[in-house]
């Protein structure tokens, strides 16, 4: 039987109506969870993916030149370093922190997040031979790039401390997560930050040596020596997060 004109804009008004809703409740069904935090999939463990850091405890770390967890760190969802402030380095009860193990060749992956202001460092190859990790091992720097406007370019957030600049500023805004990507492969090494690759250096090539001999690092003997170490987060008396810390040595 004929459908009347009158009987057929009702149903296509509603039919317009509800679309939206239909496409969005379609959309958010087919939006895939974010795995949840400190975990590894199936497929990072077939790859050799390690956790460094199980969202609950500090099993694994250790403080520099020490046998224990320095107490100013704890965990809350995230390996946090709670007590900066005044006092510098090590107030609060902190320090920086190491792995248990050592690692030579690996792909390491990790996220930050830091207070307005703040800074800290992500280290390599590090070795307890000296007072501080940072006089014997290349640091990713962890910064609030915003705070620090003129700050030298090797300085900044993503840069090998002192040595390599980033190209571009790629962090994300203060209170948001950071992903950090460090591949070290010999001598090669590659920093990567929120999905960008920055740069590569070659560590005892001619352009390394030559940075070296230009920077704070020039009369540390034993700066970048070693074909293994253990990785270091740095306390630098600012509040920062660190999460999802894995590990795929190779």
């Amino acid at each position: 039987m004929p459908t009347s004109r009158r009987a057929i804009v009702p149903m296509l008004l509603l039919v317009a109506l509800s679309w939206p809703f239909a496409a969005a409740r379609q959309e958010n069904a087919i939006q895939p969870s974010e795995p949840a935090p400190n975990t590894l999939s199936e497929k990072e463990k077939a790859a050799g993916w390690k956790l460094l850091f199980d969202g609950k405890t500090t099993e694994g770390w250790r403080g520099y030149k020490m046998d224990k967890m320095p107490p100013g760190w704890t965990v809350d969802g995230a390996l946090v370093r709670v007590k900066g402030g005044a006092g510098g380095k090590g107030a609060g009860g902190g320090d920086d922190i190491i792995t248990v193990d050592q690692y030579d060749n690996f792909e390491l992956t990790l996220q930050w997040k830091i207070v307005s202001g703040g800074n800290s460092g992500i280290l390599f190859r590090v070795t307890e031979d000296a007072i501080t990790s940072w006089h014997v091992a290349p640091e990713m720097q962890v910064l609030d790039n915003s705070r620090h406007p003129r700050r030298d370019k090797r300085q900044l957030a993503g840069a090998c401390y002192d040595l390599y600049a980033p190209p571009k500023d790629v962090t994300n805004p203060v209170g948001q997560w950071n992903t950090v990507r460090i591949v070290a492969d010999g001598n090669r090494v590659e920093h990567w930050l929120n999905g960008v690759k920055l740069f590569e250096y070659e560590v005892g090539s001619e352009d390394w040596n030559k940075r070296v001999a230009g920077s704070k690092f020039k009369n540390k003997p034993n700066f970048a020596k070693v074909k293994k170490g253990h990785i270091c987060l740095q306390d630098h008396s600012d509040r920062i997060e660190f999460r999802n810390i894995k590990i795929r040595p190779f």
